[in-house]
């Protein structure tokens, strides 16, 4: 519609890249994608994401994991991490 754009892999530095922004109107968007792996490489996922959000001056994002386990649940939680909202969800 000319009014929502969205970016892959956006490089932020020499280093990093975010997975996805999306941007719609005057807003923006930072997803981080992981798959599952367990709550340690999960909590890895929100602090990097933190860090990204931190980066960008922004206040709230989204970790998407993709659960790829035969009996997965799916969920979603709020979490404040470093002072950053972010929106988890597993699918």
């Amino acid at each position: 519609n000319g009014k929502g754009f969205d970016f892959k892999e956006v490089q932020i530095s020499q280093e990093k890249r975010l997975d996805v922004v999306v941007t719609y109107l005057e807003q923006k968007f930072i997803v981080e994608l992981k798959i599952w792996r367990g709550e340690e490489y999960h909590q890895q996922g929100l602090k990097q994401l933190a860090e990204y959000l931190e980066s960008q001056n922004m206040e709230q994002g989204y970790l998407l994991s993709f659960n790829f386990n035969q009996n997965k649940e799916y969920r979603d939680e709020e979490l404040e991490v470093d002072n950053k909202k972010i929106f988890a969800y597993w699918v």
